[in-house]
């Protein structure tokens, strides 16, 4: 992939964020790689999955550009994945999942059976995290997940986890099957967007399709 084509990035936020939290992200992706970061904002409380990625589908085309790279956390990674499956006719690039729950959310699932929490997860959450999915990365294009294993978050008391987790989602249920690459860092959930580790792991990911650490 030559310089010029790698030169953006559409990074879709998590549940109850609002793209913000990813600023410090986006300075490293710049100041280290070039990478010119763009937010796309959507509302998961109140859009269904089918408008989120029609949404997504119009952001990357007002984009204009000739390549661009996907950096999904937490839900976000689950909106990418089914705006490929929709929308599988995108400009070149590659995709990066931080602790998004691929397979299943057993944090979601415990935390939906608390009703002031179930009215405030939306359509696009029942959708994709209350239930276990069989997904499969078939889209022709790199995918690196980084996942957490510093355990600080509520999650973690919800859902009970036995393994390593970054207090909201396990490293077992980040492993999607056809990922180009996975690895785990010592960040919480939170945590992985300030982390210039995560930052670096992440540029390197975008830029050479492999993390540094395998």
């Amino acid at each position: 992939m030559t310089e010029a084509a790698a030169q953006h990035v559409i990074y879709v936020h998590g549940l109850w964020m609002p793209g913000g939290e990813s600023l410090l992200l986006a300075h490293r992706l710049l100041r280290e790689f070039g990478l010119q970061v763009h937010a796309f904002p959507y509302s998961a409380a109140t859009w269904g999955m089918e408008e989120i990625t029609a949404h997504l589908q119009d952001f990357v085309r007002s984009l204009e550009v000739p390549a661009v790279h996907f950096v999904g956390h937490s839900l976000g990674g689950l909106i990418i994945y089914r705006f490929f499956e929709r929308y599988p006719q995108q400009p070149p690039g590659r995709v990066v999942f931080l602790g998004s729950p691929c397979l299943e959310s057993r944090a979601a699932v415990q935390a939906a059976r608390l009703r002031f929490v179930s009215a405030l997860m939306g359509p696009s959450v029942a959708d994709e995290l209350l239930r276990p999915r069989e997904r499969r990365w078939t889209f022709g294009r790199a995918l690196g997940i980084i996942a957490g294993s510093q355990s600080i978050g509520l999650g973690q008391f919800l859902a009970g986890f036995e393994e390593e987790c970054d207090g909201t989602v396990g490293v077992s249920e980040t492993r999607l099957p056809g990922a180009t690459d996975h690895i785990v860092l010592p960040v919480s959930h939170m945590g992985m967007l300030v982390s210039p580790r995560v930052a670096r792991e992440t540029g390197l990911f975008l830029r050479d399709g492999r993390f540094s650490l395998t």
